[in-house]
């Protein structure tokens, strides 16, 4: 039987992958659709006579694209896999962010200027105007609260207001959004002149937002239902593994179905006191097995203190798996996993089972401490089954930090131009060993990452 602590046997062919990231096509459509939205306006508009027309006509413009990047909020939100996957959950994430606050803006253009034109087509003060047009016009209270909610939720979401709130907070605030969607699509429909007289352009409409909501449905709900009612998942035991870093082993049913991978994370949610509203991006810290799963967590909170003490048997409502980190992006023959403090549980799932040949696999993990290397044992174990290369950067006897730079890490790996890397750690680590690499002449494109700082 093999246990956690004993490699999986591995095949010693290489034949990396390079499968291209669908990044570029899935930005090429969505700058299609936008242009079809544009056209939208430009077929519905006679000639433009005076200040007041132009100035609505902005307004229209804004408002379509603000209802269009709605609808790519939805489906950014959905958790498809192709982006989850494919473009990879940290791009996805840092999309969705930009893709709020051009949102909000387009939102608050459109409602300013809209406004303005009306008030001076009528002649008529921009308060009075505005009260006018909200309490009379058709669904008029419908769009302006869900333009209220859009506005609350990205005050909440800019990153001076987020850091200050709970997670939780942000996160149940931030659903919000599904509402005031919904609020704004039938003030759409019934206001917009671009719809009303053009079966076509409405029927795009609808398509435009009934497809991320059935992808939302489909993948946030129905997918983790079936996966939690298929697998059940349950704690098995907890591992303290160094100071203040456990890990969670876990067993559930029919495992091998849930097609998860080295270098990917689920979302968890243990159905415990305290624990069962809040779920957590965690990565799997050991490739996968037939019975188990196992993630390695860090205490930085409330949250990932209280794993410690967690009892076998507790259950565990899961999404996922998610992540690009995998062995897809390869395409050399040589890597080079890169990892600072806890970002080493991918990567250490990465260092047991990716395809190398004796020499070809390295391993650098950058701790403060010799006792803070968590999963140690392990590590020099896969190293000397594998045949590969595993280096510590620890603090100086004073404690000062090493520095990341291209000559240290040429120093550890000499022909590190010719590797793939894969890298996982904090921000501040992240950024400084990105830098490095790109000094050291690796090429942007076989220098891999996943962070989920927004």
């Amino acid at each position: 039987m093999t246990t956690l602590n004993s490699p999986r046997p591995v095949r010693h062919a290489v034949a990396p992958s390079g499968r291209r990231s669908p990044a570029a096509p899935v930005l090429f459509l969505c700058w299609a659709g936008a242009a079809v939205v544009l056209a939208l306006w430009w077929q519905d508009t006679g000639a433009v006579v005076g200040a007041a027309d132009w100035i609505i006509g902005a307004g229209r413009i804004a408002g379509l694209l603000s209802g269009y990047c709605c609808a790519l909020l939805v489906g950014l939100m959905a958790r498809i896999p192709v982006l989850e996957q494919g473009v990879g959950s940290d791009r996805t994430a840092r999309w969705h962010s930009a893709l709020g606050r051009y949102t909000v803006c387009l939102l608050v253009a459109h409602v300013t200027l809209v406004l303005w034109g009306y008030a001076v087509q009528a002649h008529r003060g921009l308060v009075g105007e505005a009260t006018t047009v909200v309490l009379t016009y058709p669904d008029m209270l419908k769009g302006t609260t869900g333009g209220l909610l859009l506005l609350t939720v990205g005050v909440v979401s800019a990153r001076a207001v987020r850091r200050r709130v709970r997670y939780e907070t942000w996160y149940y605030l931030h659903l919000l959004t599904y509402l005031a969607i919904f609020l704004a699509f039938w003030h759409q429909l019934a206001l917009g002149a671009d719809f009303s007289s053009h079966p076509l352009a409405r029927a795009f409409w609808y398509a435009l937002y009934v497809t991320p909501a059935a992808a939302v449905l489909w993948y946030r709900i129905a997918v983790p239902l079936r996966l939690n009612l298929r697998h059940r998942l349950r704690v098995a035991y907890v591992v303290r593994e160094a100071p203040g870093v456990v890990s969670v082993i876990v067993h559930g049913e029919r495992l091998p179905e849930l097609a998860a991978r080295a270098g990917q994370f689920l979302r968890w949610r243990f159905l415990a006191p305290g624990l069962r509203w809040t779920a957590s991006p965690y990565s799997l810290s050991t490739a996968p097995r037939p019975d188990l799963l196992r993630i390695t967590v860090k205490e930085v909170g409330g949250h990932s203190a209280a794993l410690a003490r967690l009892r076998p048997g507790t259950r565990i409502w899961a999404e996922g798996p998610y992540g690009a980190l995998t062995s897809d992006r390869r395409t050399r023959q040589k890597v080079l996993l890169l990892a600072g403090g806890v970002g080493v549980t991918p990567l250490r799932a990465l260092f047991e089972s990716l395809p190398a040949r004796p020499g070809d696999l390295t391993l650098i993990y950058r701790a403060r401490r010799a006792e803070d290397l968590a999963l140690r044992g392990e590590l020099e174990s896969i190293a000397r089954s594998r045949g590969a290369r595993l280096h510590y950067l620890l603090n100086q006897a004073d404690g000062r930090s090493p520095r990341f730079t291209a000559d240290t890490l040429r120093a550890a790996v000499p022909d590190i131009a010719r590797h793939d890397v894969y890298l996982c750690g904090p921000p501040g680590m992240a950024r400084a060993s990105y830098e490095a690499l790109r000094h050291a002449d690796v090429p942007a494109r076989h220098i891999h990452h996943e962070s989920f700082e927004l």
